[in-house]
């Protein structure tokens, strides 16, 4: 009987925790709703475009967030990387926008993104338009956008957290652990940099690996450091020792070392602003934020004849047909229809993807080809384009990369688990098979490969290596020996895939845009007389949120009414599906603060 009450108030309370979660996301769409009543931004006649970074993220394609912040109560802004460069061109063309007042801290983004950001506002400076930053908390990126800027300001205030201490990655190895729950991953591979699957085999890196990333974090580093050095008009050497030795930790140190032009708190900061704005008081400097403006420049060219697509290929290559990701077969749908658009007379492929499953990479690799057929297809990189992410785009007419992109890694890896001794001895669950021919269970996960079904697996590698490397070698006219040569896995940043042609320029996304017009045969090269368009079209707020109550994860069965144990089976069969499938794809993803 005890039991039997124990139950019933257990279920009770479950449902009331239910109801009270489904209440709070109903008030919460209630009022995410009315933010759609709210008016559109409006432009003074006379305003600062204020760049505050902890009120925006960089994205490779905005999102409208506005229904999701009534239910999260967050207020940030996600601004794609092509619409934030945009509003920034045209800012430095308006006559009603005097300068920018960048505020770098708590920025969040890509390597490429901040990169290409940083490389817009440059661009406005030389429009004869001033950039003024002010900074509290000094990170890496923070201070690599403002260091482009006329003037930087800081706090004299000590006590903000100081994060300019160089760039840095880790390696996690997870051998010991695996052997310990009686794990053993089977790592079949190709390329002796391909380091995708060592944190399952080994407990440290190789000495490939430890290179490769080494190498690679100086390469970014290099490029940031020496960009900063020249802006501030001090050497990368002066610039590296401060950071090594660690004395820049107090707002008076930046001064000391050319780094910050004057210490101002807030009200001193307010002075500056005005005289700058040459107005009577603060009140009157008007500001607009960097996502409304871009909201007021964005307006589609309806009236141009001629469209540029970009399509952004963003995040992890899959098999299948999902939203949030660049599936093989949705992706081949989307390059067919932009193919067959009499409008669009010049594409940018934008690829921000580490990689992923062969099988769909190939099926974009195919539409990719005959979209460049028949239109331009110019390749511009975001943080990442490698192994499936290089594959898709190494057949376009012409590629930019940014500095910071890493880019490459021509290899292949597949790796299957075997869980037999954490069932013998540490669950003590007895599997036996019944199979129909003598490998039907190579792929259970349940029992160790045999030498014949790894030497199978390591076929079914080599070749899809081959093919990857004649890809390669095709699609950027380059002997195969050679790119074998470059590839066998190894990730390089930008700068190095220029000089080892993987890449022919540096450019960033609207370079690319430019660079697809000028290839169209067009009569007019001006931008202003072509319509940009972004496929995939990204989602409203409404279908976001749709997406977020009834996807299929288990957050979102909750909502769904989808019971947990039928999610925990799904994911249990994708697990399973994935053993003995191949992959091209990055086995890390780096962020810069």
């Amino acid at each position: 009987m005890k039991d039997f009450l124990k139950i019933t108030l257990a279920v009770i309370v479950g449902c009331l925790i239910l109801g009270i979660v489904k209440l709070f996301v109903f008030f919460g769409v209630i009022g995410s709703l009315s933010l759609l009543g709210k008016s559109e931004p409006v432009m003074p006649g006379s305003a600062i475009l204020r760049i505050d970074l902890s009120e925006v993220q960089l994205a490779e394609q905005t999102q409208d967030m506005s229904l999701m912040a009534g239910i999260s109560g967050s207020q940030m802004k996600v601004i794609g990387i092509l619409d934030a460069v945009r509003a920034i061109e045209n800012a430095a063309a308006d006559p009603a926008v005097k300068y920018i007042y960048l505020k770098p801290d708590m920025v969040y983004g890509g390597m490429a993104q901040i990169e290409e950001l940083r490389q817009a506002l440059v661009d406005f400076r030389m429009s004869g338009k001033a950039v003024i930053s002010y900074m509290e908390n000094p990170s890496n990126a923070g201070y690599y956008l403002a260091s482009v800027s006329d003037k930087i300001y800081m706090t004299p205030h000590a006590g903000g957290m100081n994060m300019m201490t160089g760039i840095s990655t880790q390696m996690f190895f997870l051998k010991d652990l695996l052997d310990k729950l009686g794990i053993n991953v089977q790592l079949i591979r190709h390329g002796k940099y391909k380091s995708a699957g060592e944190m399952f085999v080994r407990n440290e890196p190789s000495p490939e690996n430890t290179a490769q990333y080494q190498e690679m974090v100086d390469a970014i580093w290099d490029s940031w450091a020496s960009s900063i050095a020249e802006s501030r008009g001090i050497s990368p050497e002066k610039f590296n020792s401060e950071i090594d030795n660690l004395e820049l930790n107090f707002p008076q140190d930046y001064v000391d070392a050319g780094m910050v032009d004057e210490l101002l708190t807030l009200d001193q900061l307010k002075e500056k602003l005005t005289e700058y704005f040459q107005a009577t008081s603060f009140e009157k400097a008007s500001m607009i934020s960097l996502s409304d403006y871009a909201t007021l420049t964005a307006v589609p060219n309806f009236r141009a004849g001629n469209t540029v697509a970009v399509i952004f290929a963003n995040g992890n290559i899959l098999d299948g047909d999902a939203e949030q990701q660049v599936t093989g077969d949705r992706f081949a749908r989307i390059i067919s229809s932009v193919r067959k658009d009499e409008n669009v007379k010049a594409v940018v492929l934008r690829v921000n993807s580490p990689g992923g499953s062969v099988l769909a990479a190939e099926k974009i690799k195919d539409e990719i080809a005959l979209l460049c057929e028949e239109k331009p297809v110019i390749a511009s990189y975001g943080d990442y384009a490698a192994s499936g992410g290089y594959w898709i785009s190494a057949g376009c007419d012409y590629i930019f990369t940014n500095s910071s992109t890493l880019t490459g890694s021509i290899g292949v890896f597949s790796m299957i688990p075997d869980f037999s001794r954490t069932l013998d001895d540490i669950a003590h669950i007895n599997v036996r098979s019944a199979n129909s021919n003598r490998h039907s269970d190579m792929y259970s996960c349940l029992r160790p490969m045999t030498e014949k079904e790894l030497a199978y697996m390591q076929a079914s590698v080599e070749n899809i290596y081959e093919t990857f490397t004649d890809v390669v070698a095709e699609g950027r006219s380059l002997d195969r020996n050679y790119v074998d040569e470059i590839g066998q896995g190894r990730v390089w940043a930008g700068d190095d895939a220029v000089r080892l042609k993987l890449a022919d320029s540096k450019g960033s996304l609207m370079d690319a845009v430019r660079y697809a017009v000028s290839a169209s045969g067009s009569d007019s090269s001006d931008l202003s007389d072509w319509n940009i368009a972004e496929y995939p079209t990204p989602m409203t707020a409404m279908e976001m949120l749709v997406k977020t109550l009834g996807g299929s994860s288990a957050a979102a069965s909750v909502f769904s009414g989808t019971p947990l144990e039928d999610v925990e089976e799904a994911f249990a069969d994708w697990n399973s599906s994935q053993s003995g499938k191949v992959y091209a794809r990055l086995p890390y993803e780096l962020v810069i603060r």
